[in-house]
């Protein structure tokens, strides 16, 4: 364990660890931070959350939830029983033993990496880093940014050294807004750091709340190891994407073509195709992937071609919603068109990167009179203009000429849809097995 000091660093730490004694510092609550918070909380430690969000610190102090994945029930356990509560002030780091980065990682204009909030919150770590903090980043990024960019900010401004008297490690986060099977808590949680007494006690942290915890070799590979997961994702449906562009050119349908494949029972995984990716991963992730190999001079042809693709779907969707507006004998600036679901995913009120705002914004610049229907956002902005949700009455769904679907939230009617307007466009396939009149419906 080297030294006796660097020793009483690390066995103060992990004995506060295990004892549940340990301040736990979460740095940004949103939809990894908030969740991470309670569950930590819910286990016994003292949490605080830093959060630059005057609002939303309020919020969280009056136990109201923001976040689909936690009730305000659940954050509201946590507070009043004094074991959470949120803060705007970063000196609430000098009183943590662990330090837990949940910051956006977001792409530039140009699809480079924006590190701006990782590289803000370690300057502020580190003016205030104190012998024997476990700091801990859990925000998505490209391989090395904890070694390259974190430690070197943390050593020079504190004076201090990581493994002798400050630990540092890279623990991604896995969730999916909306899962109710998989929580903070029951997903496998990967752990790396690029020294023993830094992966020793992160492991400790993270095993007490976590039921498996996989350790690897160093910060590098977590980091690696988490923009895999996603790219793998968006080339799958980069996939099915393209057999959807291909199947329209060749009239058949892709659905039929995916359920009919998916009966396969090995070699195969279902995805489907949509009118794009959308949300905090997906559509950002493999970039941070393809900007680093860029630094090594490797060129990532089937990422980068994956991207494309998915960023062409909502180009096409627009392309075929006029299409059924040609053959209805409407010009597009004459249409009334209405879009279900504005939210990236089924069930959810987030619309970060949204396709279905990318449809209705290609959609309202061709002159269509657009509107849209999704309880879980009032009100939207779609090219400068703001929009409210309108109610599915029978009078509003007759007066479309148009219905495009492009999030399948559980809570809409999709038989009273298709049975009140006069045509529909679903980019989801929610209506294929459904009892309804397809006659009215053209899938993706």
């Amino acid at each position: 364990m080297g030294n006796f000091e660097n020793f009483n660093h690390f066995s103060q730490l992990q004995d506060s660890i295990l004892n549940r004694k340990a301040v736990v510092c979460v740095i940004g609550l949103g939809y990894v931070g908030l969740p991470f918070a309670v569950e930590k909380a819910k286990a016994g430690f003292d949490v605080v959350g830093v959060e630059q969000n005057p609002a939303r610190a309020g919020q969280v102090n009056q136990s109201d939830s923001y976040i689909d994945d936690i009730s305000s029930a659940e954050l509201g356990a946590a507070v009043s029983a004094g074991k959470l509560r949120a803060s705007t002030d970063f000196d609430e780091i000098r009183n943590a033993d662990v330090i837990v980065i949940c910051v956006p990682t977001p792409l530039t204009k140009n699809l480079t990496p924006d590190l701006s909030y990782i590289e803000s919150v370690t300057t502020e770590i580190s003016h205030r880093l104190k012998p024997g903090q476990l700091i801990a980043l859990e925000s998505t990024t490209y391989p090395g940014t904890t070694d390259e960019v974190m430690r070197p900010i943390l050593e020079k401004n504190s004076g201090l050294v990581q493994g002798k008297d400050f630990f540092l490690a890279h623990s991604p986060e896995r969730v999916d807004p909306g899962n109710q099977r998989y929580t903070t808590q029951n997903t496998n949680k990967v752990v790396g750091a690029s020294d023993a007494q830094s992966l020793e006690i992160a492991l400790c942290f993270y095993q007490q709340t976590i039921q498996h915890v996989v350790p690897v070799s160093s910060a590098k590979a977590a980091e690696l190891v988490k923009v895999f997961e996603n790219t793998f994702r968006a080339v799958n449906i980069a996939l099915v994407n393209e057999l959807a562009l291909l199947c329209d050119r060749i009239d058949l349908d892709v659905w039929e073509v995916l359920d009919a494949a998916n009966t396969k029972p090995f070699g195969i995984m279902p995805f489907y195709p949509g009118p794009g990716v959308g949300g905090h991963c997906i559509p950002i992730d493999p970039h941070y992937l393809e900007w680093k190999a860029k630094e090594v001079n490797f060129n990532t042809r089937f990422i980068a071609l994956a991207g494309e693709i998915n960023r062409r779907m909502p180009s096409f969707v627009r392309s075929k919603a006029f299409r059924v507006l040609n053959q209805l004998g409407i010009a597009p600036s004459k249409a009334q068109v209405l879009v279900l679901g504005a939210t990236y995913k089924k069930d959810l009120a987030d619309w970060r990167e949204s396709p279905a705002i990318e449809v209705m914004t290609a959609l309202k610049r061709d002159q269509v009179n657009l509107s849209y229907h999704d309880l879980y956002i009032p009100e939207i902005q779609v090219d400068g203009q703001v929009l409210n949700s309108i109610e599915l009455t029978p009078e509003t769904l007759a007066q479309m000429d148009l219905v495009l679907i492009a999030t399948d939230h559980s809570c809409v009617d999709y038989p009273y849809v298709v049975q009140h307007a006069k045509a529909v466009l679903d980019t989801r396939g929610i209506t294929r097995t459904l009892d309804c009149d397809h006659t009215k419906v053209t899938l993706l």
